[in-house]
């Protein structure tokens, strides 16, 4: 099972990915735990990233690409994966495709997970207020402003999956348990 899932900061695409990579035996691949594995292991699109990162600039699509190619290529992703943060626009889903489709797999599913902009701002203020602002992002402007990019770069991937058929969408807004319920339901699990 090859899945994406895509949703505003803080609709619970992390707890959903969590519960899926325990009930699907399948590995969550989360573009910042990649880079980081990559670089630690010096692999070569590792040891790219490194250095632009280094400088302080922004990693490019070609190495966030070749990251999660090298990653998909490891044998933990033979069965399948769940794909949490990438990709972000739709270039990098272009890619993704054409990678997939090199390595002769194709996506099951892009899982949208919505959720109301306002209960998603109050979720991460009550979040902030339980942990005591624990999580670097659990700040509401933060938060309005991710929501903000988020509607500007990676929204669009809901009409690109859409017309590709791929797209299922769930409501985020429902119990844990029931958005598991329904992304089960969505990829026939």
């Amino acid at each position: 099972m090859r899945l994406i899932l895509l949703g505003p900061p803080g609709v619970g695409k992390g707890t959903q990915a969590k519960i899926l990579v325990d009930q699907l035996a399948i590995p969550q691949l989360s573009t910042g735990d990649i880079l980081r594995s990559a670089i630690a292991a010096k692999t070569p699109m590792g040891l790219a990233a490194k250095e632009v990162m280094d400088r302080g600039d922004l990693v490019s699509d070609e190495i966030v690409n070749g990251i999660v190619s090298e990653r998909i290529d490891q044998a933990d992703c033979a069965n399948g994966f769940i794909l949490d943060g990438f990709p972000r626009t739709v270039a990098q889903a272009d890619a993704l495709g054409t990678m997939l489709t090199h390595k002769g797999m194709t996506l099951d599913a892009v899982i949208e997970i919505t959720a109301d902009a306002g209960t998603l701002v109050s979720r991460v203020a009550n979040r902030a207020k339980e942990t005591g602002g624990a999580r670097a992002d659990d700040n509401v402007e933060v938060v309005r402003k991710r929501l903000e990019v988020y509607r500007e770069l990676t929204e669009p991937l809901v009409a690109y999956y859409r017309g590709k058929g791929t797209l299922k969408t769930v409501d985020g807004m429902a119990p844990v348990e029931e958005v598991t319920a329904a992304i089960r339901r969505a990829i026939g699990r």
